[in-house]
């Protein structure tokens, strides 16, 4: 008898109904002994289904038939199928198609299974539930079958009965009789929203450095990537994880987005339902190419889409290949990434915030107040030569982060919190927001064009004056003139300005250390 159940495939980011088509007949005594043939471009670990479905199916109680030749179909067929997710499927469609198991109605036509079986019959977790869910929706199905550990995240998706479960004999049973399982409900607002005010790390630890956390409070209002310059131990990564706690707030549609990007690569937590908090990435510099970017022989989202909506932190930027940092010169541009191989093509978003950090010399205490360093400059130059131009071009605040003293910490007051932080960058959001509300694809000042400067950063003849001189003294390179201007911008959003000021280049202008002529000199 032929059967036909209905599962899904991820592709990048969306997901493709997937037909299951099996049809399994006796095997005439005159024959060799039993068949499984499958075709639709299935990997090893879809072939391989076979074995765990069979041994899912004894650990239940199905006895399948001796001298029995199967035949499986995953259509389309010009679509490579992966992952172990179509166990389910397919033992439901063997116990159908054996006609082991008769479906109430046609509960099969608006139910769709995924899930990956165990020996004993168990279902375990897969990827990308939650754009399965939202697939599934959108063709109009009713039912949706996960395991029980997917189930929170593909249930934020309404309109649509996510049920979980947690063996094969839960889903026969369901089958049987609708009512023995529950729909699974998640009060998504109320969860969301109460997960945002919670951060493992505040501001308010950080005691002195107040410039550099006004450079982060900059950050944060006009989006701008950022690169933390300073001798080791002054605190360059523990303000960096800090980061996050002064941004504003995911909404509802970039938590969907952003969580669908983790749940894909299969690094949601169990039982969870959406992201609420900006993600923080802090790869090691040892990472890969393809780690960092994405894809692989079975693609898989890179450190940038995972930081989609957050933070990238590249701790030690100059100990990274120079072949990963030149990786993400396009995507810090176009805020996507588009991954093309032979097997796949994928395109997945990618908008981060860049914070990176780094030591002035090979030694770290280049200007450092103990004098420590000893250095040469070819070898200070060397060193800094190891980012390019380019991807410097795209950092739009450089800062020196200087230690603070023992006697110093002792005596600092504690910290201003990052609640208070947020509130001024979450102010400074909302003058953006309205100011390219026409704008479209442009968000905040980071993003600005050219023209998009000429339209709203335009300078008086007096900060427009300083920042030439500036310039011209301090041997700053031509690159560095609209990042000043974007910085400004921001400063003077803070400042609740509608125009920028003398005092708010000055301010930017400060910000573009590693531009001097005379660095390591």
């Amino acid at each position: 008898m032929l059967a036909t159940i209905h599962s899904a495939a991820v592709n990048g980011l969306s997901a493709l109904i997937v037909y299951l088509e099996i049809d399994c007949r006796q095997v005439p005594p005159n024959q060799a002994g039993p068949m499984f043939i499958m075709v639709g471009l299935p990997d090893n670990t879809v072939r391989e289904s076979r074995m765990r479905v069979e041994a899912a199916l004894q650990s239940t109680g199905v006895v399948l038939p001796h001298r029995m030749s199967y035949r499986v179909n995953l259509a389309p067929a010009d679509v490579r199928k992966e992952g172990s997710g179509y166990d389910l499927p397919l033992a439901i469609a063997m116990m159908v198609s054996l006609e082991m198991l008769k479906p109430q109605g046609n509960l099969l036509e608006r139910t769709l299974f995924v899930g990956e079986l165990g020996f004993d019959g168990s279902l375990r977790p897969v990827k990308g539930a939650l754009s399965i869910a939202i697939k599934a929706r959108a063709e109009g199905y009713e039912h949706l079958i996960v395991p029980k550990v997917n189930e929170r995240e593909a249930a934020v998706v309404n309109r649509l009965k996510v049920y979980g479960a947690e063996n094969l004999q839960e889903v026969i049973g369901f089958l049987k009789d609708p009512g023995s399982l529950q729909p699974t409900v998640v009060n998504t607002r109320e969860e969301f929203y109460a997960a945002q005010t919670s951060f493992p790390f505040d501001f308010a630890d950080v005691k002195g450095q107040e410039s550099v956390k006004r450079a982060f409070e900059i950050a944060a209002a006009g989006g701008h990537n950022l690169i933390l310059i300073g001798s080791p131990g002054c605190g360059k990564s523990m303000m960096a994880k800090r980061l996050p706690s002064i941004l504003p707030q995911l909404t509802l549609a970039e938590s969907l987005e952003t969580t669908q990007i983790h749940s894909v690569a299969g690094e949601l937590g169990a039982r969870t339902s959406l992201i609420a908090q900006r993600p923080f990435r802090s790869p090691h510099h040892t990472i890969s190419d393809v780690a960092l970017i994405g894809g692989g022989a079975v693609y898989k989202p890179g450190e940038i889409s995972l930081a989609h909506n957050g933070v990238l932190f590249l701790d030690e930027l100059p100990e990274f290949s120079r072949s990963a940092l030149e990786t993400l010169r396009q995507p810090l541009e176009d805020r996507e990434i588009t991954i093309s191989r032979s097997k796949y093509t994928a395109t997945l978003p990618c908008s981060f915030m860049l914070i990176a950090s780094m030591n002035p010399c090979p030694c770290g205490y280049y200007g450092h107040p103990s004098g420590k360093c000893h250095c040469l400059p070819g070898q200070i130059q060397k060193y800094m030569n190891r980012i390019s131009g380019p991807l410097l071009d795209r950092i739009d605040i450089q800062i020196m982060v200087s230690a603070v003293s023992v006697s110093d910490l002792a005596k600092a007051p504690k910290g201003e919190s990052s609640a208070a932080i947020r509130a001024r960058v979450v102010a400074a959001r909302d003058i953006q927001t309205e100011r390219f509300k026409d704008c479209k694809g442009i968000h905040c000042n980071a993003q600005m064009s050219r023209s998009h400067l000429e339209q709203f950063a335009s300078l008086s003849p007096e900060a427009s004056d300083i920042l030439t001189r500036a310039m011209t003294r301090m041997g700053l390179s031509a690159r560095a003139y609209d990042r000043i201007l974007k910085v400004a911008r921001t400063i003077a959003d803070l400042d609740g300005s509608p125009d920028i000021e003398s005092r708010h280049v000055k301010e930017a202008v400060q910000y573009r250390n590693l531009d001097r002529s005379d660095w390591g000199e």
